[in-house]
Protein backbone atom coordinates (compact mmCIF):
# COMPACT_ATOMS: atom_id res chain seq x y z
CA UNK A 1 0.00 0.00 0.00
CA UNK A 2 1.30 3.44 -0.93
CA UNK A 3 2.19 5.61 2.08
CA UNK A 4 4.92 7.98 0.85
CA UNK A 5 4.35 10.43 -2.04
CA UNK A 6 6.59 12.99 -3.71
CA UNK A 7 4.95 15.92 -5.48
CA UNK A 8 7.14 17.73 -7.99
CA UNK A 9 6.08 21.34 -8.52
CA UNK A 10 4.89 23.56 -5.66
CA UNK A 11 2.67 25.83 -7.75
CA UNK A 12 -1.12 26.04 -7.69
CA UNK A 13 -1.73 22.40 -8.58
CA UNK A 14 1.32 20.92 -6.88
CA UNK A 15 0.79 22.43 -3.46
CA UNK A 16 -2.91 21.57 -3.70
CA UNK A 17 -2.10 17.92 -4.39
CA UNK A 18 0.45 17.91 -1.57
CA UNK A 19 -2.12 19.37 0.82
CA UNK A 20 -4.85 16.81 0.20
CA UNK A 21 -2.30 13.99 0.34
CA UNK A 22 -0.93 15.20 3.68
CA UNK A 23 -4.46 15.65 5.04
CA UNK A 24 -5.26 12.09 3.95
CA UNK A 25 -2.42 10.63 6.01
CA UNK A 26 0.28 10.24 3.36
CA UNK A 27 3.84 11.32 4.07
CA UNK A 28 4.55 13.96 1.43
CA UNK A 29 7.71 15.56 0.05
CA UNK A 30 7.00 18.76 -1.92
CA UNK A 31 9.73 19.72 -4.40
CA UNK A 32 10.45 22.76 -6.54
CA UNK A 33 13.54 24.20 -8.18
CA UNK A 34 13.86 27.22 -5.85
CA UNK A 35 13.42 27.52 -2.10
CA UNK A 36 11.16 30.54 -2.56
CA UNK A 37 8.78 28.42 -4.67
CA UNK A 38 8.72 25.70 -2.02
CA UNK A 39 8.16 28.25 0.75
CA UNK A 40 5.32 29.88 -1.17
CA UNK A 41 3.66 26.51 -1.73
CA UNK A 42 3.94 25.54 1.93
CA UNK A 43 2.61 28.95 2.98
CA UNK A 44 -0.41 28.49 0.71
CA UNK A 45 -1.08 25.10 2.28
CA UNK A 46 -0.90 26.59 5.78
CA UNK A 47 -3.24 29.37 4.69
CA UNK A 48 -5.76 26.91 3.28
CA UNK A 49 -5.66 24.81 6.43
CA UNK A 50 -6.04 27.91 8.63
CA UNK A 51 -9.14 28.90 6.66
CA UNK A 52 -10.45 25.37 7.10
CA UNK A 53 -10.04 25.66 10.86
CA UNK A 54 -11.74 29.07 10.89
CA UNK A 55 -14.70 27.67 8.96
CA UNK A 56 -14.93 24.58 11.16
CA UNK A 57 -14.13 22.21 8.30
CA UNK A 58 -10.75 21.21 9.72
CA UNK A 59 -9.86 20.73 13.39
CA UNK A 60 -6.70 22.20 14.87
CA UNK A 61 -5.46 18.66 15.41
CA UNK A 62 -6.08 17.73 11.77
CA UNK A 63 -4.23 20.86 10.67
CA UNK A 64 -1.21 19.94 12.77
CA UNK A 65 -1.29 16.33 11.60
CA UNK A 66 -1.35 17.43 7.94
CA UNK A 67 1.56 19.82 8.42
CA UNK A 68 3.45 17.08 10.25
CA UNK A 69 3.07 14.82 7.20
CA UNK A 70 4.58 17.44 4.90
CA UNK A 71 8.10 18.57 4.10
CA UNK A 72 9.64 20.74 1.41
CA UNK A 73 12.87 20.28 -0.54
CA UNK A 74 14.80 21.65 -3.51
CA UNK A 75 16.82 18.47 -4.04
CA UNK A 76 15.41 15.90 -6.47
CA UNK A 77 17.20 12.92 -4.83
CA UNK A 78 15.90 13.99 -1.41
CA UNK A 79 12.32 14.24 -2.67
CA UNK A 80 12.57 10.87 -4.42
CA UNK A 81 14.06 8.95 -1.50
CA UNK A 82 11.81 6.13 -0.30
CA UNK A 83 8.66 7.25 -2.15
CA UNK A 84 6.20 4.81 -3.66
CA UNK A 85 4.34 7.33 -5.82
CA UNK A 86 5.63 10.36 -7.72
CA UNK A 87 3.12 12.97 -8.88
CA UNK A 88 4.53 15.54 -11.30
CA UNK A 89 2.89 18.97 -11.52
CA UNK A 90 5.49 21.10 -13.31
CA UNK A 91 4.84 23.41 -16.32
CA UNK A 92 3.08 21.95 -19.36
CA UNK A 93 6.16 21.41 -21.50
CA UNK A 94 6.87 17.89 -22.74
CA UNK A 95 10.65 18.26 -22.64
CA UNK A 96 10.60 19.45 -19.01
CA UNK A 97 8.43 16.57 -17.90
CA UNK A 98 10.47 14.00 -19.79
CA UNK A 99 13.69 15.37 -18.33
CA UNK A 100 12.37 15.17 -14.77
CA UNK A 101 11.08 11.63 -15.15
CA UNK A 102 14.27 10.52 -16.85
CA UNK A 103 16.18 11.67 -13.76
CA UNK A 104 13.67 10.15 -11.37
CA UNK A 105 13.77 6.82 -13.20
CA UNK A 106 17.35 6.38 -12.05
CA UNK A 107 16.65 7.52 -8.49
CA UNK A 108 13.42 5.76 -7.53
CA UNK A 109 12.94 2.13 -6.66
CA UNK A 110 11.73 -0.27 -9.36
CA UNK A 111 8.23 -0.47 -7.88
CA UNK A 112 7.66 3.30 -7.60
CA UNK A 113 4.64 4.45 -9.63
CA UNK A 114 5.07 7.57 -11.77
CA UNK A 115 2.12 9.89 -12.43
CA UNK A 116 1.75 13.15 -14.34
CA UNK A 117 -0.85 15.81 -13.58
CA UNK A 118 -0.73 17.04 -17.19
CA UNK A 119 -4.08 18.29 -18.46
CA UNK A 120 -3.52 17.39 -22.11
CA UNK A 121 -0.04 16.11 -23.02
CA UNK A 122 0.43 12.48 -24.07
CA UNK A 123 1.12 10.25 -21.08
CA UNK A 124 2.81 7.72 -23.36
CA UNK A 125 5.21 10.38 -24.69
CA UNK A 126 6.08 11.49 -21.17
CA UNK A 127 6.50 7.87 -20.07
CA UNK A 128 8.81 7.13 -23.02
CA UNK A 129 11.61 8.88 -21.14
CA UNK A 130 11.54 6.08 -18.53
CA UNK A 131 11.87 2.31 -18.37
CA UNK A 132 8.60 1.85 -16.48
CA UNK A 133 5.78 2.31 -18.98
CA UNK A 134 3.75 -0.27 -17.06
CA UNK A 135 4.00 1.84 -13.89
CA UNK A 136 3.20 5.16 -15.53
CA UNK A 137 -0.22 6.84 -15.42
CA UNK A 138 -1.90 10.21 -15.64
CA UNK A 139 -3.42 11.65 -12.45
CA UNK A 140 -5.20 14.83 -13.54
CA UNK A 141 -6.44 16.86 -10.57
CA UNK A 142 -8.62 19.98 -10.69
CA UNK A 143 -8.25 23.42 -9.16
CA UNK A 144 -8.72 24.02 -6.25
CA UNK A 145 -7.55 20.52 -5.43
CA UNK A 146 -8.79 20.53 -1.83
CA UNK A 147 -12.34 21.28 -3.02
CA UNK A 148 -12.79 19.67 -6.45
CA UNK A 149 -13.87 16.03 -6.21
CA UNK A 150 -12.83 14.75 -9.64
CA UNK A 151 -9.61 12.84 -10.39
CA UNK A 152 -9.09 11.87 -14.03
CA UNK A 153 -6.89 8.78 -14.35
CA UNK A 154 -5.28 8.36 -17.76
CA UNK A 155 -3.97 4.99 -18.88
CA UNK A 156 -1.75 4.10 -21.83
CA UNK A 157 -1.51 0.81 -23.68
CA UNK A 158 1.31 -0.16 -21.31
CA UNK A 159 -0.19 0.89 -17.94
CA UNK A 160 -0.67 -2.26 -15.88
CA UNK A 161 -3.84 -3.23 -14.08
CA UNK A 162 -1.88 -3.20 -10.82
CA UNK A 163 -0.76 0.39 -11.41
CA UNK A 164 -4.30 1.53 -12.16
CA UNK A 165 -5.59 -0.25 -9.05
CA UNK A 166 -2.89 1.39 -6.91
CA UNK A 167 -3.72 4.94 -8.04
CA UNK A 168 -7.45 4.25 -7.75
CA UNK A 169 -6.84 3.29 -4.13
CA UNK A 170 -4.83 6.50 -3.60
CA UNK A 171 -7.63 8.51 -5.22
CA UNK A 172 -10.19 6.97 -2.90
CA UNK A 173 -8.04 7.81 0.15
CA UNK A 174 -7.77 11.39 -1.13
CA UNK A 175 -11.56 11.57 -1.18
CA UNK A 176 -11.74 11.85 -4.97
CA UNK A 177 -14.19 10.36 -7.44
CA UNK A 178 -12.06 8.75 -10.15
CA UNK A 179 -12.81 8.34 -13.83
CA UNK A 180 -10.59 6.30 -16.16
CA UNK A 181 -9.86 7.50 -19.70
CA UNK A 182 -7.47 6.41 -22.42
CA UNK A 183 -4.38 8.40 -23.38
CA UNK A 184 -5.90 10.53 -26.14
CA UNK A 185 -5.22 14.25 -26.75
CA UNK A 186 -7.10 16.32 -24.16
CA UNK A 187 -8.35 13.19 -22.39
CA UNK A 188 -12.04 13.77 -21.50
CA UNK A 189 -12.05 16.90 -19.37
CA UNK A 190 -9.62 19.19 -21.19
CA UNK A 191 -11.01 18.30 -24.60
CA UNK A 192 -14.56 19.17 -23.58
CA UNK A 193 -13.69 22.11 -21.31
CA UNK A 194 -11.34 23.84 -23.76
CA UNK A 195 -13.81 23.35 -26.61
CA UNK A 196 -16.52 25.10 -24.60
CA UNK A 197 -14.18 27.86 -23.45
CA UNK A 198 -12.93 28.63 -26.97
CA UNK A 199 -16.47 28.86 -28.32
CA UNK A 200 -17.40 31.26 -25.50
CA UNK A 201 -14.40 33.45 -26.41
CA UNK A 202 -15.48 33.41 -30.07
CA UNK A 203 -18.91 34.61 -28.97
CA UNK A 204 -17.34 37.55 -27.10
CA UNK A 205 -15.18 38.27 -30.16
CA UNK A 206 -18.27 38.29 -32.40
CA UNK A 207 -20.21 40.54 -30.02
CA UNK A 208 -22.91 37.93 -29.37
CA UNK A 209 -23.14 38.86 -25.68
CA UNK A 210 -21.03 40.11 -22.79
CA UNK A 211 -18.70 37.74 -20.95
CA UNK A 212 -20.91 37.99 -17.87
CA UNK A 213 -24.08 37.09 -19.79
CA UNK A 214 -22.42 34.19 -21.61
CA UNK A 215 -21.25 32.81 -18.27
CA UNK A 216 -24.67 33.33 -16.71
CA UNK A 217 -26.26 31.42 -19.61
CA UNK A 218 -24.23 28.32 -18.76
CA UNK A 219 -24.49 28.75 -14.99
CA UNK A 220 -28.26 29.21 -14.88
CA UNK A 221 -29.31 27.44 -18.07
CA UNK A 222 -27.14 24.35 -17.73
CA UNK A 223 -26.31 24.35 -14.01
CA UNK A 224 -22.57 24.83 -14.55
CA UNK A 225 -21.01 25.91 -11.23
CA UNK A 226 -18.81 28.39 -13.12
CA UNK A 227 -19.15 29.90 -16.58
CA UNK A 228 -16.55 29.05 -19.27
CA UNK A 229 -15.02 32.54 -19.29
CA UNK A 230 -14.68 32.74 -15.50
CA UNK A 231 -13.08 29.31 -15.64
CA UNK A 232 -10.69 30.43 -18.37
CA UNK A 233 -9.69 33.36 -16.16
CA UNK A 234 -9.13 31.00 -13.24
CA UNK A 235 -7.04 28.51 -15.23
CA UNK A 236 -5.14 31.25 -17.08
CA UNK A 237 -5.59 32.36 -20.68
CA UNK A 238 -1.97 31.49 -21.44
CA UNK A 239 -2.40 27.96 -20.10
CA UNK A 240 -5.59 27.41 -22.07
CA UNK A 241 -4.02 28.87 -25.22
CA UNK A 242 -1.16 26.38 -24.99
CA UNK A 243 -3.63 23.53 -24.56
CA UNK A 244 -5.75 24.77 -27.47
CA UNK A 245 -2.74 24.98 -29.77
CA UNK A 246 -1.67 21.47 -28.75
CA UNK A 247 -5.14 20.01 -29.34
CA UNK A 248 -5.50 21.83 -32.66
CA UNK A 249 -2.22 20.34 -33.81
CA UNK A 250 -2.99 16.84 -32.57
CA UNK A 251 -6.68 16.54 -33.49
CA UNK A 252 -6.62 18.70 -36.66
CA UNK A 253 -10.01 20.12 -35.71
CA UNK A 254 -10.97 23.77 -36.28
CA UNK A 255 -12.96 23.55 -33.06
CA UNK A 256 -9.63 23.96 -31.24
CA UNK A 257 -8.25 26.86 -33.30
CA UNK A 258 -7.73 29.64 -30.75
CA UNK A 259 -9.64 32.88 -31.44
CA UNK A 260 -7.54 35.95 -32.26
CA UNK A 261 -9.06 37.71 -29.24
CA UNK A 262 -7.49 35.08 -26.98
CA UNK A 263 -4.05 35.55 -28.58
CA UNK A 264 -4.35 39.33 -28.31
CA UNK A 265 -5.28 39.13 -24.61
CA UNK A 266 -2.36 36.83 -23.82
CA UNK A 267 0.04 39.11 -25.72
CA UNK A 268 -1.29 42.07 -23.70
CA UNK A 269 -0.70 40.21 -20.43
CA UNK A 270 -4.41 39.80 -19.67
CA UNK A 271 -4.03 36.24 -18.42
CA UNK A 272 -6.97 36.11 -16.01
CA UNK A 273 -7.08 36.08 -12.24
CA UNK A 274 -3.31 35.65 -11.77
CA UNK A 275 -2.56 38.86 -13.69
CA UNK A 276 -5.50 40.83 -12.27
CA UNK A 277 -7.44 40.99 -15.53
CA UNK A 278 -8.83 38.64 -18.13
CA UNK A 279 -12.47 38.61 -19.16
CA UNK A 280 -13.07 40.07 -15.69
CA UNK A 281 -11.06 42.37 -13.44
CA UNK A 282 -9.76 41.10 -10.09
Amino acid sequence: MISHIAVFGAGTMGHGIAQVAAQSGFKVALYDIKQEFVDKGLASIRGNLDKGVEKGKVTAEQRQAALGNLRGTIAVPDAAEGVQLVIEAIPEKLELKQGLFRELDGLCGPDTVFASNTSSLSIAKIASSTRRGDRFVGMHFFNPVHIMKLLELVVTGQTSAATLAAVQEVGARLGKDCIVVKDFPGFATSRLGVCLGLEAIRMVEQGVASAADIDKALELGYAHPMGPLKLTDLVGLDVRLNIADYLHGELKSEVFRAPQLMRDMVKAGKLGKKSGEGFYKY
